[in-house]
């Protein structure tokens, strides 16, 4: 009966939602009001009477924020590895005569959550498995994940993380630029997870499966199922498991082989445990390996098959991605025909050359690689010029891996790449520039600086003769770009695209230099360097753009073209700098956390997300309170001053 509540919980929170998107962001209303409210207070109801609360549902809002870092924790417990094996027939002699339990091996971002008092509070990635990085604000916005539980102890879990195959196809199906796309499931997940802004994690659509209980004080009877069980009747979505013995287990896997073609979430094998919790922990561990469990790799399927060509892809930063071309062949259901070999090291580890025969896989069954070369002549030539603007390229070695680049400036591939970041939506936010459209504008002249954007009108009538463009679409791209000449000075400096600058670096940098970009065009590397968050990279990156005369001559062009609006500054002292502080609860002085964070940045202090040892003071208007900022900042003895308290010690001047 409750696990058929639990699935009415799901299905409504669903119902709910699709309602009020479409009628908050589609202008549609698919049910009424009253309808409506009485589905939403059926799901409340039911979450009262099961004590479980997902992310995702409308009766909660899941308050956003933004960390300057992810504070790093280390394990209770060590998570080890996986000892593999691709022998179907080996897990059948591993389980001893015993019964084990089958579940999917998922790919995505291990987690450990915890629970206290039936409420999430704190969530750690697996790092390298004995340190890793607190993504609790993230964890909230997870789509499936229970902020609430019933069981009222200490609740320890580990799960995986992950982005779906559909979802994964759907965010890189809005990212127009190839070389933007993300590469798999997998490296789009740990992004997502791992933002310093959970707002960016709460749209990526990030899902949580449970795969092991560490900790709860319960009886489960010997049983691993009955772990599962719990863990489902506390909300949790399990990973897909099977009881098998050494007569079914081969039948067992048959059936994951064959779902695993149309499975929506990137699996890269299965994992085998002991059923038996006693049996299994008597077996102890290797250095490397728990005995209680083993790993089953797919074999991955080969197919052989001819390099036709090398493909090689400039971008905005410079670096030219070699793309194989190969004789289309059937992989894993789809045929295949080209793969990113990455960069030059691999080109050459492979011993590539145009004619080889070559075997190529799906890794996880999804993206293509080039497994072995079976020729080897290694006659492929790098290219010693850019394949877009003709000039020389270089190949430069970091860290042991060799890569090829265009030192062109003015090379159309940067240009392209260089526009579209200062249109973007972070940047200057112009609609209707698309990368494609910018690519137009390019070969056809009406682009040479950035400035140039702002002169379009000069080209009006031909522009309304393009394909794909009209009266109605010019007149659209005017007003938005007329929109867009009043900025702000973070938003220009992160368009400017210096190396190294992303959003976080450009509202860091306009804060200590008080928005006067004239202070910060001025500032030595030396300088630089000492700004915290900055170094010595970051530094000589922004040191060396602003000394850069055409680069200079381009930006003084822009700033012709654009109204740079007016930042407030409290002209604070920045008696608060290199500090950092943390803010929890409630607060009765100001407005919300946002604007407490706002004031201390004034005064050049930074605001995190988590207690750690550099916590100057931890806030809190109960600050004898048991939550989990307060037990780690008396762990660490950090000071917890009310909001009343830290006002008189720090803001008053």
């Amino acid at each position: 009966m409750a696990e058929n509540k639990m699935d009415r919980m799901r299905e409504l929170v669903s119902l709910l939602n699709n309602a009020s998107e479409a009628y908050y962001a589609k202008d549609e209303e698919i049910m009424s009001n009253f309808e409506y409210d009485k589905l939403y207070d059926e799901l409340t109801a039911l979450e009262t009477e099961l004590g479980v609360t997902f992310a995702d549902s409308p009766t909660v809002q899941v308050g956003y924020e933004a960390v300057d870092e992810l504070p790093k924790e280390r394990h209770e417990l060590a998570m080890l590895s996986l000892a593999k094996t691709k022998s179907r027939e080996e897990l059948a002699d591993w389980l001893n005569g015993k019964t084990g339990l089958l579940s999917w091996k998922l790919d995505g971002l291990t987690i450990v959550l915890t629970y206290r008092e039936g409420a999430l509070q704190k969530a750690v990635t697996r790092g390298n498995g004995e340190v890793g990085e607190v993504v609790t604000g993230n964890a909230r916005v997870f789509r499936n994940l229970p902020l609430n539980i019933p069981y009222q102890g200490e609740l320890i879990l580990r799960g995986e993380a992950v982005i779906t195959y559909s979802g994964f196809e759907q965010i890189n199906r809005e990212i127009e630029d190839e070389q933007a796309k993300y590469k798999n499931p997998r490296n789009l997940c740990s992004g997502s997870v791992r933002q310093l802004d959970n707002r960016i994690t709460a749209q990526r659509g990030v899902r949580f499966y449970a795969f092991s209980l560490v900790r709860a004080d319960a009886d489960f009877h010997n049983s691993r199922a009955a772990q599962f069980d719990f863990l489902q009747e506390q909300g949790f979505d399990v990973v897909e498991h099977r009881l098998v013995t050494p007569e079914n287990i081969l039948d067992n896997i048959s059936y994951f082989e064959e779902k695993i073609q149309t499975y929506d979430v990137p699996s890269d094998g299965l994992v085998l445990t002991y059923e038996d919790m006693a049996y299994g922990a008597s077996l102890g561990r290797t250095a490397k390996f728990p005995r209680d469990s083993i790993a089953f790799k797919w074999a991955d399927e080969l197919r052989e098959t001819t390099l036709k060509e090398m493909e090689w892809s400039a971008s905005r930063t410079g670096l030219i991605n070699p793309v194989a071309i190969f004789e289309p062949v059937e992989l894993e259901g789809t045929t295949v025909s080209r793969a990113s070999v990455h960069n030059i090291s691999i080109v050459r580890g492979l011993k590539l050359g145009i004619g080889d025969r070559i075997t190529v896989y799906k890794a996880n069954m999804i993206i293509p690689q080039i497994a072995e070369n079976l020729t080897q002549s290694d006659s492929l030539e790098i290219p010693d010029v850019c394949p877009v603007c003709g000039q020389p390229t270089r190949i430069s070695q970091i860290n042991d891996v060799q890569s090829l680049y265009c030192d062109n400036p003015d090379c159309d591939a940067k240009k392209i790449k260089a526009f579209t970041l200062l249109v973007s939506r972070d940047a200057l936010n112009v609609d209707g520039l698309s990368e494609s459209t910018l690519e137009k504008f390019l070969a056809r002249g009406f682009l040479h600086e950035f400035a140039d954007l702002f002169r379009l009108a000069r080209y009006r009538e031909e522009i309304t003769q393009m394909e794909g463009f009209g009266e109605k679409s010019y007149q659209n791209l005017s007003e938005s770009l007329e929109r867009a000449r009043k900025t702000t000075l973070p938003r220009l400096l992160y368009g400017l695209g210096i190396e190294n600058v992303g959003v976080a670096n450009a509202k860091m940098l306009c804060r200590h230099f008080q928005y006067d970009l004239q202070a910060l065009r001025d500032a030595s590397a030396e300088e630089l360097a000492e700004i915290d968050g900055v170094g010595g990279v970051i530094a000589l990156s922004i040191y060396d753009y602003f000394h850069n005369e055409k680069a200079m001559e381009q930006l003084e062009h822009l700033l012709e073209e654009v109204e740079i609006e007016k930042q407030e500054t409290s002209g604070a002292a920045q008696t608060l700098a290199g500090m950092s502080f943390v803010i929890t609860g409630s607060l009765a002085h100001f407005e919300n956390r946002n604007v407490m964070k706002e004031e201390i940045e004034k005064r050049g202090g930074k605001v995190t997300g988590s207690v750690t040892g550099k916590t100057v003071c931890l806030i809190n208007n109960d600050t004898a309170s048991q939550s989990s900022k307060n037990k780690k900042a008396k762990e660490l003895g950090v000071a917890i001053l009310s909001e009343e308290d830290f006002i008189g010690e720090y803001l008053t001047d």
